[in-house]
């Protein structure tokens, strides 16, 4: 009796144990688990066929970077240029199509070989050039940019036909982008585990004086290694810019950030030597989950990058108690055929817990009543801008008095984010979507997404290019830039030198204001313009922007700033100039420029009534909601305010 406890409590501790060690081993897949059986449990959209293919398309960029990075992870390296490579070689891809008329399959492999190039560069700095990874990857991250910037003029180009079909659907249903995700990871964990070069990488990680003194050469494969990197952030941003219909110069900004956290996550270690494709995959999956699921919880943006912070903090917290307990390490490379056939039962026993997991919250879901509040989805360019926050408080105010449920998010200025909300929008059914583009091109597939649907959709500040909305409500940008034109010409008695502090590259509005403001100026000769720069439509970078141009131009006679955030920059700049010898005009009218008006340093802001805007969008989205007719293009006023008018000028 007393040797049958004893096995019985021996086998149950083996068990715990295992359990215990199953979980430690795996912790990467067990926090996905956890997190899809939390989404599903809160938000009934979650779990729907398309949302979930929403999830692997929103993963698929992230991913196919990840798998990249990984390799440079492995070998103890960091690379944080990705994203910049990513957007370089999209952009190659779509002038070298358009612009030169290069036959898109060289366009393709002249995208390719960019990314490699770039690959090799900073692999060529770092093992011959002596330079830490991090300061060698930094400055690829600043050329690439700017590379892909000279080569846009700042604009996006569009995306050949023939290449944006990597952004559709297969049989009307499966991702393309899903696919060449699922691709790519395949041929991550073929050269970890298969190949010479893969092995090497593990090596390198693990011990590279150790690596070099068995015979490796290590330079050479550290090219090899960062010009896999190259490759893959080639691969990326040719799927992000077939997504978007367009090569946008300032895509992928901050994506080596989630490319890394998604390494990290996946179980891979950053003093190097361990790491795996399957991990990476999981890693980006619940970066995915957490954004889309956030989203369709209507979780402030702001706190969604709290949240992906923590969990970042939480996944190396994690390896550091795995380590400690002893846990299996990522195995390097290779493994004994037991610990295939474990981790293959891990991931069959995953796929049945999530099966599970599905009909559970399925029923539970399925006996709840559907809401009879409409739904209205806001998606804005950014939330880090006055205007914008006006435009949301217009559209909340809306919203409350017509007692509709509205959600906003932060696109925070990357139309691949907007593209991800949009399509969050559409897989959660809303009655109607109201979006300021990031960018007007980029946004048209996802807004043709909703049409398909048949989702009503209204522009706000903004139109949409290639897609359907019900109806535009805006001002007039190019007729605002002329209207500043006039006051700032006017002003100076029709001559003198001046600066203009360019929005951020590649947006409309920044665009439209330009034009109507160099449109404007033919009419008053006596005006020069002796420099133009962007500040990205920022306070801070007009603040900077601005002080360096006075070292160049220490006698201008006014300012143009395409925003009022980079107007009162430029006045901080300006000092006791601003409002006396240097006229500075602005754009928006936001609270802040308008006390500046009203001060006298700040001469007139085009005032665009922003609150407005947001008022007029969530009435007319909801009228179209109901089927009633809406105007196609609704037209907000635009007004020079100066001293004189400002206190008449309600906002």
């Amino acid at each position: 009796m007393a040797t049958d406890t004893l096995k019985s409590t021996t086998g149950a501790r083996d068990a715990s144990g295992g359990l215990r060690r199953l979980l430690l081993d795996n912790g990467a897949l067990t926090a996905l688990i956890v997190l899809v059986v939390a989404m599903s449990a809160l938000s009934g959209d979650f779990l729907t066929a398309d949302n979930l293919l929403n999830v692997g398309v929103q993963a698929a960029v992230t991913a196919i970077l990840a798998f990249g990075v990984t390799f440079v992870i492995v070998s103890a390296g960091i690379d944080l240029s990705v994203g910049s490579v990513a957007a370089l070689s999209a952009t190659v891809l779509a002038w070298s199509a358009t612009s030169e008329g290069v036959p898109v399959f060289l366009a393709v492999l002249l995208a390719v070989a960019t990314g490699i190039v770039c690959g090799l560069v900073n692999g060529f700095l770092i093992s011959y050039g002596k330079l830490p990874p991090f300061i060698a990857t930094l400055a690829m991250l600043s050329v690439a940019r700017g590379l892909s910037l000279v080569i846009s003029q700042g604009s996006p180009i569009a995306f050949p036909d023939s290449v944006s079909h990597l952004g559709d659907t297969l049989g009307g249903w499966l991702p393309v982008p899903v696919l060449v995700m699922v691709g790519m990871g395949l041929i991550t964990a073929f050269v970890l585990g298969r190949t010479y070069i893969g092995r090497s990488m593990y090596a390198i990680g693990g011990n590279e004086e150790a690596a070099r003194l068995s015979g490796l050469r290590v330079k050479k494969q550290k090219l090899a290694i960062y010009a896999f990197s190259g490759l893959f952030a080639a691969a990326a941003g040719i799927v992000l810019a077939a997504r978007l219909s367009s090569a946008q110069p300032q895509a992928a900004q901050g994506y080596e950030l989630d490319a890394i956290a998604a390494v990290v996550i996946g179980g891979a270690s950053l003093a190097g030597g361990t790491g795996k494709a399957s991990g990476t995959l999981i890693g980006a999956l619940i970066l995915a989950v957490l954004r889309n699921g956030l989203n369709l919880l209507s979780v402030s943006a702001f706190w969604q990058q709290v949240v992906i912070g923590v969990v970042i903090a939480l996944a190396v917290l994690l390896d550091t108690v795995r380590r400690k307990a002893g846990a299996t390490p990522a195995p390097a490379g290779a493994g004994a055929p037991g610990n295939k056939g474990k981790q293959a039962a891990t991931y069959v026993l995953a796929a049945v817990v999530a099966a599970a997991i599905v009909g559970a919250t399925s029923l539970l879901h399925s006996g709840s009543s559907s809401a009879t509040t409409q739904k209205v989805g806001l998606s804005l360019s950014t939330l880090n801008n006055p205007f914008f926050v006006q435009i949301r408080a217009g559209a909340e105010a809306e919203a409350k008095k017509l007692g509709v449920d509205l959600t906003v998010t932060d696109a925070q200025n990357d139309a691949s984010q907007q593209a991800n909300q949009l399509q969050n929008f559409t897989s959660e059914g809303v009655g109607s979507i109201i979006v300021n583009p990031v960018d007007s091109d980029a946004a048209g597939p996802s807004v043709r997404a909703a049409n398909k649907a048949d989702i009503p959709v209204v522009g706000v500040d903004r139109g949409v290019n290639k897609a359907d909305t019900a109806a535009l409500v805006a001002s007039d940008n190019v007729e605002g830039g002329k209207l500043g034109a006039q006051a700032l010409a006017e002003k100076l008695g029709g001559k003198g030198t001046i600066v203009i502090l360019q929005g951020q590259a590649g947006t409309s509005a920044s665009r439209e204001r330009g034009a109507g403001f160099a449109e404007g100026l033919k009419a008053y000769p006596g005006i020069k313009v002796v420099a133009k720069q962007p500040a990205d439509f920022d306070r801070t970078k007009g603040l900077d922007v601005m002080t360096n141009l006075l070292q160049a131009h220490p006698d201008i006679d006014g300012v143009f700033a395409e925003n009022d955030e980079m107007a009162l920059g430029a006045i901080k700049a300006l000092g006791s100039k601003a409002g006396t010898s240097v006229q500075v005009v602005g754009f928006d009218g936001t609270p802040d420029g308008l006390k500046a008006v009203e001060a006298g340093t700040l001469y007139a802001s085009v005032a665009q009534q922003p609150k407005q805007l947001g008022r007029i969008a969530v009435d007319n989205a909801v009228r179209a909601a109901e089927g009633k007719k809406v105007e196609e293009t609704v037209k907000v006023p635009v007004k020079v305010v100066t001293k004189e008018n400002v206190a008449g000028f309600g906002g």
